[in-house]
This record gives structure tokens, C-alpha cells and sequence, in this order.
């Protein structure tokens, strides 16, 4: 029975440690978290401020579409502080995993594109390469195979998005 009061006061003194360590969300302090995009000096209220341009291809349409659902929480800007410029996506397949009869059983598909945010004023503020892979099965059926292959597409374009939004959540966090 000592060991069990023993670890209950060790776990009470960790837990109120922690509590005074420091560390606060990427989107702001716990206040501004709460107010929300409603409040223009949080990451949230700032990043809701970006006018996301169009971005060619139909990758870049639905890369477009993520990025609006996870920057717009409270619908599109009115007075954009700064505009995410977005070049056209580039694709590579690879396959691997090669049979003796060189089939390929599994595929890669390596997503590549650059980012730019700049201004009102029209100077770039950041700059950034983004990459994503994502694998996929190579079936015998050509239309599994192709199904197979959108949604790992479907899935590198929903984590490049992830990786923009990071990149502007630190970089709003940082003024």
C-alpha cells in the first residue's frame, strides 16, 4: 500500500509541474484560442486574412478547396492582409516492387510544389518547397488500381494543405 501512495504523490508533483513548464499552443495563448478567427491578432484571425489565389490543374483545385475549409472558419476574407501564391503541382509515379515477370505491385507518387505568401504591399514574407509522397497498390484490376492511386492522391494533396497550414501557422506565431 506505500508503493500505490508513494506513486500517487509522484504523479501529483509531476502533474503540477507540468502545468507551470511554459508551453503554449501554436494558435496563440488559451484566451486567443478561445476568441477565435473572430479576433484578428491571433494565428487563427490572421490566417483567416490570407487570399488563397488560384492554383492550375485539378490538383491544384482541390489543394485550393482544402486550404479554404482549414484557413476560412468564419467564410472568406473582406480585407486580405496577404495573398498564398501557390505553383502548379508536380507529379512523379514510381513504381516499385517489381515481380519476377517485372510487374510492379506497389507505386509511389511523389507531389512537389512551391509556396509563396507575400504581402499587401506585394513583397514576399515566405517562401517554401513542399513535398509528399504517398504509396499506393498496383492491383490486377486497372480500375482498382486507379482508384487506388486517387486516393492516395487524394491524400498527398489533404497533407500538403497540412503542411501549408503549418507553415503559416509558425510563421504568424513568430510576429
Amino acid at each position: 500500500m506505500t508503493k500505490f501512495i508513494q506513486l500517487s504523490i509522484l504523479m501529483g508533483l509531476t502533474a503540477t509541474l507540468m502545468t507551470g513548464c511554459g508551453f503554449e499552443p501554436l494558435y496563440g495563448s488559451k484566451a486567443e484560442n478561445q476568441a477565435g478567427a473572430q479576433n484578428p491578432s491571433s494565428v487563427v484571425g490572421k490566417m483567416s486574412q490570407v487570399d488563397i489565389a488560384l492554383i492550375p490543374d485539378k490538383s491544384g483545385q482541390l489543394l485550393r478547396n482544402h486550404l479554404i475549409d482549414r484557413l476560412y472558419q468564419s467564410g472568406y476574407p473582406s480585407n486580405s492582409t496577404a495573398t498564398l501564391h501557390i505553383d502548379k503541382i508536380t507529379e512523379a509515379r514510381t513504381d516499385l516492387d517489381l515481380t519476377k515477370s517485372s510487374d510492379a505491385t506497389l507505386a509511389q507518387l511523389r507531389m512537389t510544389t512551391n509556396m509563396v505568401l507575400t504581402d499587401d504591399k506585394g513583397n514576399k514574407v515566405l517562401e517554401r518547397t513542399l513535398q509528399t509522397i504517398a504509396s499506393f497498390n498496383v492491383l490486377g484490376s486497372e480500375f482498382a488500381t486507379r482508384v487506388t492511386e486517387e486516393a492516395a492522391r487524394e491524400s498527398a494533396i489533404n497533407d500538403l494543405a497540412r503542411q501549408i497550414e503549418l507553415n503559416l501557422s509558425l510563421y504568424y506565431s513568430a510576429q
